[in-house]
Parts: structure tokens; C-alpha cells; sequence
């Protein structure tokens, strides 16, 4: 988790508490929880109801302490493990009102993470003995770039880059903008030498042009099999190889047989299924 920092993640959580509770972090504001006696305690435990890579601990934990710092937390499981349906996830003890009050939250961000991990390890499984890795994209949840990363990481998968910042990806309308493959790809050597220098490329003569420019990883973007076959004969490792567009999970293991470096696939995180969770409370 060294690009998930403490403060992104506080403030991360801090802003869906405030969703719930009116605009500030004021747990009086539940007035639902509010029916329960001030003194009352609790345990409680989440539970997952079916098959998961659980993802999330460190966002479940500030939902509870920004709610109530005196409740304690025992968990059963790190992330990045796989977890069958009734399998309990942590164990919750302290003031009833705080647990519930915190447990939404807590759910939203361990059932969404939980999602992209398991997702991200199912399709890592369906390259499992190629050298092909299954890559992330920039079509993530806004606000929760960095936790789905660190979620497909979780997962088995590899991150693309962060943002717009850490490496090149030079698009269509890039090339346009800048005249021509090989004119995109000098400058951007030449302004930031030390990052990785990407082009997306629509067929075999744009292929070639990335090449020729010296490119030092190659989209395939929306070709088929028979066309990316070519293009692994072309390249002949020169470059690496990245296959996108239309890549579903019927899709993945003919790709990985044909020997390309990596499939990004926006799915991961732009399509989260949330683990189906629970939370149980009992009253002492």
C-alpha cells in the first residue's frame, strides 16, 4: 500500500461518514442509533455471504474509529485472502449505537473493494502459466483511484499507471494533435526521459510507426486474435505488447496462449459487483 496513505484513506472515509451524517462527523446526527441507550454494548461481526478476495481492512477500521475510537476490532483475515460464503471477517465490540453507526460505511467500501479484488483475481486465474498479466486502468470509481489500485494489487493484478502523471499513453487524438507517431513519441522522450512512453495503435502500420519511433510499450487496441498473432510476429520483443478493448473473460485465455505482456481491462474497476456482506449485532 505504498501509494494508499493513511490521510487519503481518513479522508476517504470521512467524507461518506459525513454523507450520512449531515455534513459533519457528528455521530449524535444518527438519529435512528439514537433509540438505542447511550450505555448500551455490543458485539457484532461482518460475515461474507458468498466466495471473496477480501480487500478493505484499513478503510472498515477508520469508519469505526472516526465514529468511535473506543470500539475494538478483531480480524479473522488480511486482504488479499480468499474467503468462502459464512466465513467471518472481523469481530466488532464496543458501543452498540457507534457500531451501527459506522456500519454502512464500513460495508460500502469492504464490499466494493472486496468486488474489484475478487474480479481481478478471477481473471488472473484465467492466465495462470503465461507470462501475460492482467492490467488495471484509469476508468476507476472517482475519488477511490488509488484504493481500487491498491484492490486489483490485492487481487493478483498488476497496475497500469496511476494517473496522467507517472507515464505516457499516447491516443489517437494525441497523434493528431502532435502530427505523427514518431513527433509524440521523440518529445515525450525527450521532455520526461525516465517515464514509460506508451502508444495506442489502431492497426499493423501504426504498429510499425510505434516501432520505428521506439515505443516502449504498444496498445493493441481492439484488434483481433489473428491481427494481434501478426503483431507479436512484427514486434518480435521489441517492444511490449498490451492488449485492450473487447476483452472479456471468455476472451482472456486464447489471448494469453498467443503471448502478449499484458490485457488492461477497464471491467476490473468500472464494473464492481459489491461482495455480498453482513453485519450481525449481539447485545450484551
Amino acid at each position: 500500500m505504498s501509494y494508499v496513505s493513511t490521510d487519503d484513506i481518513i479522508a476517504q472515509v470521512s467524507t461518506a461518514l459525513m454523507e450520512d451524517l449531515g455534513g459533519s462527523l457528528t455521530p449524535a446526527n444518527d438519529i435512528t442509533a439514537n433509540l438505542i441507550p447511550a450505555a448500551q454494548q455490543a458485539t457484532a461481526t461482518i460475515i461474507t455471504r458468498e466466495h471473496a478476495v477480501v480487500c478493505g481492512k484499513q478503510w472498515v477500521e477508520q469508519a469505526f474509529a472516526l465514529v468511535d475510537a473506543t470500539l475494538t476490532l478483531d480480524w479473522h483475515v488480511s486482504d488479499g485472502d480468499t474467503v468462502t460464503p459464512d466465513t467471518v471477517l472481523v469481530s466488532i465490540s464496543g458501543s452498540a449505537r457507534s457500531i451501527l453507526t459506522a456500519e454502512r460505511t464500513a460495508l460500502n467500501f469492504l464490499q466494493t473493494l472486496s468486488g474489484t479484488a475478487t474480479v481481478t483475481a478471477y481473471y488472473t486465474s484465467l492466465l495462470a502459466g503465461s507470462k501475460t498479466r492482467i492490467l488495471d486502468t484509469r476508468k476507476t470509481l472517482p475519488g477511490l483511484r488509488m484504493a481500487q489500485k491498491y484492490a486489483v494489487k490485492c487481487g493478483g493484478g498488476t497496475n497500469h499507471r496511476i494517473g496522467l502523471f507517472d507515464a505516457y499513453l499516447i491516443k489517437e487524438n494525441h497523434i493528431f494533435a502532435c502530427g505523427s507517431i514518431d513527433k509524440a513519441v521523440a518529445t515525450a522522450k525527450a521532455s520526461h526521459p525516465q517515464k514509460m512512453v506508451e502508444v495506442e495503435v489502431e492497426n499493423q502500420h501504426e504498429l510499425q510507426q510505434a516501432l520505428d519511433a521506439g515505443a516502449d510499450i504498444i496498445m493493441l487496441d481492439n484488434f483481433t486474435n489473428e491481427q494481434i498473432e501478426s503483431a507479436v510476429a512484427l514486434n518480435q520483443g521489441k517492444s511490449k505488447l498490451e492488449v485492450s478493448g473487447n476483452v472479456t473473460d471468455e476472451r482472456l485465455r486464447s489471448l494469453a496462449k498467443i503471448g502478449v505482456d499484458f490485457i488492461s481491462s477497464g471491467a476490473l474497476t468500472k464494473h464492481v459487483q459489491a461482495i455480498d456482506l453482513s453485519l450481525r449485532v449481539t447485545i450484551k
